[in-house]
């Protein structure tokens, strides 16, 4: 239950009704909600208790980690006073994908132990070989990363779906236009937002920044092009996102514009000449430049640039940005994290440099792979990460941990992470409910049914934990129920049962539910987080603590003797079943199962130990950490090393906790 709603402004906008109905000299885009969208506005963001998971370095600048909802973030901001001078955001486009992130098993440091010994014992290399080949077998462990495609793409890893990106297209608006809403209202005077979106749905948020910003603080629509591969044969290739830029308020704002230098073959307005490069041509170049004038063959650009002049001019940027700063980036490269949706630091460099000043606060709300936040860091920025997905807050955290950045991580309790992230969460509830089925009969409204030995079949009503507007049960959603879900159902249905994350008052929504179901149906309200609490289970460990004291390390030692996560053992059998019945169904050409060894090291990704409170729900200050790439080299305190995992972890002071997240993103924390 939210603590209280916080106003967006002073006095509250308005202007939000049908979609099709938009009137084009009054510039506003209308909703059919109306009255739904109204209330939630006039009612404000809702600030839940918000809760300090850790703390890096000492943090003078209050720069801050938040998982939650952008509006829940934003209600916390408000409420504590704190406003941003430049905002990015790269919200879901509406595409209709899902995104997944790529999970690899780490090396296991006692499996990797065992064939060593075994390869220095056996002489025969097919003895060898065939050890490798056991079930308990890991990759990884000669120097040059060599391995097999087979072990390492169908052995070693799988897919986690993180978030979908389904929406119709009037929920994402709606969500859209309370997002954009709850942003304005932390933001500065002299603030301005980039909102980077593409095809599906730009056009229409650019519209509702016109009625939330207003039309006369338009400033910019940059199109964001890119030359990666791509379907194009039926149209023109999609190579191009579109990043919208709005001012707060016309008065005054940060910009500070950039320049680049532009090349001709010809003299041009404002251009210089650079002499030609004659000088620099060797023999061997000059034999085939004649060659090729001979033979009536065009100069490749070497020969082209060492025999002509060249014109250069430094112009402003233009609002097409394609250049190789600002390139997307792909897999293999220097950036990626792995992480689908990642941007390239050279184009939030760009926007940071133009539209801040060192010193002022950049925000992203939508914060994925945390590079918006690591740019401002480097750029003498402070910071505000914010997202819902626990892979976006620990890839952010790890990558500003390895950039001495210093910062707090927040958790708002909104609700959302209940679970490891809300997709996951939605697939599962299913097996949470005792007895919930799919139920061919009943509207997409409702996920699915009970059947009841009194009430018979029985619907059952989930809020959707990706979109933040139906977590809320309120007098319009049950208005909602009780004039459009209810009529439409079959004649014998008895009772329903809806299930709610947030209630906004349960009295006056039971009063309410009293004086307006005019039908013969019972609606019952079951708390949803009382099951998803039940579903939060920690990870086993079992630890041997000791002190070191041989010359080279004097301090403390925690070696890591078995690990065993449930729901990893979930997500691998049924990755296995899936990939099984596709190979039998003839869908798969290879097929081995994923298996893990018994002390399940090779399901540990980052371990970090605590030597300040003992305390299990304090503040969490990490003294030591490190990280096991997917290669299985260790990362140690933000430091790439070419080392790999010895099942231990070490500090110089007495460690008191322990945490441990596993491959697919869970922490535990464990008391030494």
């Amino acid at each position: 239950m939210a603590i209280k709603y916080i106003p967006y402004f002073p006095n509250t906008l308005e202007g939000q009704a049908l979609l099709d109905n938009f009137t084009r000299t009054k510039r506003i885009l209308r909703y059919r909600d109306n009255d739904r969208v109204y209330e939630r506005i006039e009612r404000g963001m809702p600030l839940y208790e918000t809760e300090l998971r850790e703390r890096v370095g000492c943090n003078p600048g209050e720069n801050m980690i938040i998982r939650g909802e952008c509006l829940s973030a934003c209600a916390y901001l408000k409420d504590r006073g704190i406003t941003v001078d430049l905002v990015y955001i790269d919200p879901p486009f509406a595409s209709g994908a899902d995104y997944a992130k790529k999970v690899y098993l780490r090396r296991n440091p006692v499996v990797a132990k065992s064939i060593q010994k075994a390869k220095a014992q056996l002489a025969s290399k097919e003895e060898i070989t065939s050890i490798a080949a056991e079930p308990s077998t890991e990759y990884g462990n000669n120097q040059t990363g060599q391995a097999n495609e087979l072990d390492i793409e169908e052995l070693r890893s799988f897919e986690e779906k993180m978030y979908g990106d389904i929406w119709n297209k009037e929920s994402y608006l709606n969500w859209m236009y309370e997002n954009l809403m709850a942003i304005k209202s932390v933001m500065s005077d002299t603030a301005s937002i980039y909102v980077h979106l593409d095809w599906h749905i730009g056009h229409y948020v650019k519209i509702l920044m016109d009625e939330i910003f207003g039309e006369d603080n338009f400033i910019n629509e940059i199109v964001w092009g890119y030359r990666i591969q791509g379907i194009g044969k039926e149209f023109w290739a999609r190579k191009h996102d579109t990043i919208y830029l709005y001012r707060k308020s016309s008065d005054q704002y940060v910009f500070n514009p950039e320049k680049e230098t532009i090349i001709y073959e010809k003299p041009f307005i404002d251009t210089i000449e650079e002499s030609p490069n004659i000088s620099k041509i060797t023999e061997k170049d000059r034999q085939a430049i004649t060659n090729s004038l001979e033979k009536g063959i065009p100069l490749n650009d070497k020969y082209k640039q060492l025999l002509f002049k060249k014109y250069y001019s430094n112009v402003y940027v233009r609002d097409v940005w394609d250049c190789d700063s600002t390139k997307p980036l792909i897999s293999g490269s220097k950036e990626y994290l792995d992480y689908k949706t990642q941007k390239p630091e050279g184009l939030l460099e760009r926007i940071i440099k133009a539209s801040s000043n060192e010193g002022m606060v950049v925000a992203d709300f939508f914060g994925g792979s945390g590079v918006t936040a690591a740019v401002a860091n480097r750029l003498g920025r402070k910071f505000i990460h914010t997202d819902v997905n626990i892979n976006s807050i620990q890839t952010a955290r790890d990558r500003l941990t390895a950039a001495k950045a210093e910062f707090d991580v927040l958790d708002v309790k909104d609700g959302v992470s209940l679970y490891r992230n809300p997709v996951q969460t939605m697939e599962k509830l299913k097996k949470l409910i005792p007895g919930l089925r799919n139920e061919d009969a009943l509207d997409k409204f409702w996920e699915g049914s009970i059947i009841d030995t009194k009430y018979g079949m029985t619907p059952v009503y989930l809020p959707n934990l990706m979109d933040g507007t139906t977590r809320l049960l309120d007098k319009p959603l049950m208005n909602r129920i009780i004039h459009e879900a209810l009529p439409d159902l079959p004649d014998n249905t008895r009772r329903v049962i809806v299930y709610y994350i947030d209630i906004d008052n349960r009295n006056e929504i039971e009063k309410f539910i009293d004086e307006n179901n005019n039908t013969l149906i019972k609606i019952e309200l079951r708390d949803l987080k009382q099951i998803l609490d039940e579903v939060v289970s920690e990870d086993y460990a079992e630890w041997k603590l000791t002190e070191e004291q041989d010359g080279l390390f004097n301090g403390w030692k925690v070696e890591i003797i078995q690990f065993q996560s449930d729901r990893v053992k979930r997500k691998i059998d049924e990755i296995n079943q899936k990939n099984g019945q596709q190979a039998m169904e003839g869908k798969k050409r290879k097929y081995a199962p994923i298996q893990l060894s018994e002390n399940g090291l090779e399901t540990i990704e980052w371990l970090s130990l605590d030597c300040s409170s003992a305390e299990k729900t304090a503040a969490w200050h990490s003294d030591s950490e490190i990280k096991i790439d997917k290669a299985g080299y260790v990362i140690k305190n933000g430091t790439k090393t070419s080392d790999f995992w010895d099942a231990c972890i070490r500090s110089d002071k007495k460690p008191l906790r322990l945490k441990i997240r596993n491959i697919c993103g869970d922490e535990t924390i464990y008391t030494l």
